[in-house]
């Protein structure tokens, strides 16, 4: 009998290495206790080229990406930061100006996975406009390839959001779903981001409780079901853009990033944690 051992209470207090090893059916594992960046499991992307209008370009330095001992931080192992960084005049590969930089990684081509659970063990920063993502996009044209968002948040720490991208359910889609922390918590603290994904449903969770769940059904609502084909996982921290905006309403000093948040940037205090990830079959 196949135990989801995400259901069970107990896996935050669990090894993640040991909880990988257990399961015969594990098709990626990383805790990053290397000491570096796995760049047989990830590639780092570099880019100025940006598409929600996020104020960020990103490069491939051990300033925005690196692997610490996270255990006096409370990871399990060895932790990956994605830390937001404050240079103005950075000239991106496509000659467009930034005044942050910051980090992005993505395992297409070295780990496209089709159906099973792929989850995260996370902490993010509080600050308005500050968009840490996990995510899984699959080949292709956007949004036609299907983009399945795990967990996302804008700042606001009281949540965090699943939702679907796809022909016909894109930009401010219908499919997605504010995920409300409660009181006790908020997703500043550890948690475990996860998505069951199965030919005929999608189903996302938060610390192994369902938050929403999205049917081939309801999709072919609004357009195509393109969930059948692999998809990569995306880690990555964006600064403001379309998204923040469109919550915080903010546009000075920038376009959906508050100054609190530039001034936590500055200050070296805006960073993406993560403890593990691992998909299952």
């Amino acid at each position: 009998m196949k135990i989801n051992l995400l259901t069970l209470p107990a896996l935050m207090l669990l090894s993640a290495t040991a909880m990988a090893q257990s399961k015969k059916d594990t098709v990626f594992f990383d805790d990053f206790r290397q000491g570096q960046l796995d760049r047989s499991k990830w590639n780092v992307e570099i880019t100025g080229r940006t598409v929600n209008d996020e104020q960020q370009a990103y490069i491939d330095s051990a300033a925005t990406i690196y692997l610490t001992n996270g255990k006096a931080d409370g990871a399990n192992n060895g932790m990956l930061v994605l830390k937001a960084l404050y240079k103005p005049g950075h000239t991106s590969k496509e000659g467009n100006k930034y005044d942050f930089v910051s980090g992005r990684i993505n395992t297409r081509d070295k780990m496209m996975f089709k159906y099973g659970t792929a989850s995260a063990r996370v902490k993010v920063t509080a600050g308005p406009g500050l968009w840490p993502a996990f995510w899984a996009l699959g080949k292709g044209n956007w949004p036609d390839c299907g983009e399945i968002d795990v967990m996302e948040t804008v700042g606001d720490v009281s949540w965090t959001s699943n939702a679907l991208h796809g022909p016909g359910y894109f930009g401010n889609t219908p499919i997605a779903f504010r995920a409300h922390m409660p009181k006790t918590t908020n997703a500043a603290k550890w948690h475990i981001y996860s998505v069951d994904w199965s030919p005929m449903r999608i189903v996302f969770k938060v610390d192994g409780k369902v938050t929403y769940t999205v049917t081939k059904q309801k999709i072919e609502k609004y357009g195509r079901w393109v969930f059948d084909e692999p998809e990569f996982l995306i880690l990555n921290f964006a600064l403001g853009g379309g998204y923040p905006n469109g919550v915080n309403k903010v546009t000075k000093p920038y376009f959906g990033l508050s100054q609190s948040s530039v001034d936590k940037i500055k200050a070296g205090n805006a960073k993406y944690y993560v403890d593990w990830v691992l998909v299952t079959k």
